[in-house]
């Protein structure tokens, strides 16, 4: 279900780029459109840079994949594997920010990434902290 979504997706990006390869390379409006079509992947994290409109053109369904919670945990090593990762998320242990996300399809753009974290009540963490010798000693009588 996924999959065909983010297939949509990058036919539309790649028919808007299209588009825009068409115009006129001095009009302002293609110049703007190119600009924000480049920040608004790049901010999403789907394309490495923001210097180039053939980096769309090589836009996949992998690219949006690799931006998907689970993924990103796998990545950040919060988790070794793929399916470790779903159950983190499912059972309410990863939070961006002050939310607790429980979709491992959440897609996480380039700014979330830095706000991934344990939530403060999870087992999980209290095992890290404690596995890194960083546990407080307030923690452990809570």
């Amino acid at each position: 279900m996924e999959k065909r979504r983010y297939s949509g997706l990058c036919r539309m990006v790649q028919k808007l780029t299209n588009v825009l390869k068409q115009m006129d390379p001095a009009d302002p409006f293609r110049i703007q459109m190119t600009d924000t079509l480049l920040e608004k992947l790049y901010n999403m994290g789907v394309i490495p840079t923001r210097k180039s409109l053939a980096l769309t053109e090589r836009l996949s369904v992998s690219s949006f994949c690799r931006r998907r919670l689970s993924t990103v945990l796998v990545h950040l090593k919060y988790a070794e594997h793929l399916k470790e990762a779903v159950t983190y998320i499912e059972q309410g242990h990863i939070r961006i920010g002050p939310d607790t996300v429980t979709d491992p399809a959440f897609l996480v753009t380039r700014n979330m990434e830095d706000f991934i974290t344990w939530v403060d009540s999870s087992k999980i963490k209290r095992k890290v902290l404690q596995y890194n010798d960083k546990l407080d000693d307030y923690d452990m009588i809570a």
